[in-house]
């Protein structure tokens, strides 16, 4: 009778094989900063999960205080303002109709004055307006972040803000990975004149500079999210063509690949069953450097006209609203988005270092 005790022994003590994604996870959590990293990232995300449900920042558009209210911990920071009280008003108005009545006294009638009826139709709709403006309460001065120069909470904009400008870098990179791949992968299995009228499609795109192709694609297509996403994956997707055709010419002739062939595997799925799952840690790290730049194009396009609509809030939009009020001493709301969009950049810049460095197979 044969022994099988050594042979079950000696698989006992062989420790099970683990994946590519197990071992990167395991180095990703020894690496402190990447994995601090990836809980702010976590934190951004919630956050605009939070304002894309409308469980937060759906307030947004309601002046909810007198305009350019300091934070409340800054509010004797803020630059000195002069509020006019009732008494101010009732001296204005007392002003106004004396001149009314001087200018009166030159001999024209309300007859023969053309404006006279029009004007009156002004006095009746600002006296129908008046209460419905007055009927919101200016806020007591608790505001975290301020007001902007609508008595908007600054806040409430930036977690909006920070949605928009979320869901614009995560939707264009994933986009954008998708042209990318299906190009390069097209581009890189199958070579010659595939590979060559790619790549005069690639050199196309690639001998315009980024900024005139974002500026001309906004230019010509209306404003709002989905022409800002459009535009995001429409000028993003070479950088991922251009690695994954290295890697798809790599792996093409790799035993694997062979052996898919041998069975009779469609090129499809040698393609995309059997290469592209080898590849999608090259693919992590350039999602993560896409929504980086992403973010910053999403606010340079916004700051300059080219962004979000007019009834929409982002970063970028309310970085527009900042030299208006820099110029007046109002430094909170820049301030807000500045500090939000460093420190998420400066995280997914780090976390895509780390992850970089764990899912290298040539680390051990």
């Amino acid at each position: 009778m044969t022994n099988h005790t050594p042979l079950l022994a000696a698989d006992a003590a062989c420790p099970a094989s683990r994946s590519l994604w197990q071992l990167g996870w395991q180095r990703l959590r020894r690496d402190r900063i990447g994995l601090a990293a990836l809980w702010v990232v976590a934190a951004f995300v919630l956050l605009a999960l939070a304002g894309w449900l409308g469980l937060a920042g759906s307030h947004w558009r309601h002046e909810v205080a007198k305009p350019n209210t300091p934070p409340a911990l800054f509010k004797h920071y803020g630059p000195a303002t002069v509020e006019l009280t009732a008494a101010d008003i009732d001296a204005a108005q007392q002003h106004h109709t004396s001149t009314a009545d001087a200018s009166a006294a030159t001999g024209m009638s309300a007859e023969d004055d053309p404006l006279a009826a029009d004007m009156a139709a002004a006095q009746a709709a600002a006296a129908k307006t008046a209460p419905a403006s007055t009927a919101v309460p200016p806020h007591d001065g608790s505001l975290v972040c301020g007001s902007d120069s609508r008595g908007r909470d600054v806040l409430q904009k930036v977690i909006q803000g920070t949605a928009t400008s979320l869901l614009v870098g995560l939707s264009g990179a994933l986009l954008a990975m998708l042209i990318g791949t299906v190009l390069g992968a097209l581009s890189g299995y199958f070579g010659r004149r595939v590979d060559d009228l790619l790549m005069w499609f690639y050199s196309v795109f690639t001998s315009v500079p980024d900024m005139l192709l974002l500026l001309a694609f906004s230019a010509v297509m209306s404003r709002g999210i989905d022409t800002v996403i459009m535009v995001m994956a429409l000028t993003s997707w070479t950088g991922t063509y251009r690695l994954m055709r290295a890697e798809f010419m790599k792996h093409k002739c790799r035993e694997y690949v062979q052996a898919a062939d041998a069975i009779g595997a469609s090129h499809r799925s040698r393609m995309f069953r059997h290469i592209l799952p080898n590849v999608t840690h090259l693919l992590l790290v350039q999602f993560s450097l896409l929504t980086v730049a992403l973010i910053k194009y999403e606010a340079i396009l916004s700051f300059l006209g080219f962004g979000v609509g007019v009834t929409q809030t982002s970063w970028g939009a309310m970085l527009a609203e900042a030299p208006a009020e820099l110029l007046q001493g109002y430094w909170w709301q820049m301030a807000a988005v500045t500090l939000c969009m460093s420190l998420l950049v400066t995280a997914f810049s780090m976390l895509t270092d780390s992850l970089r460095d764990a899912l290298d197979p040539k680390v051990q």
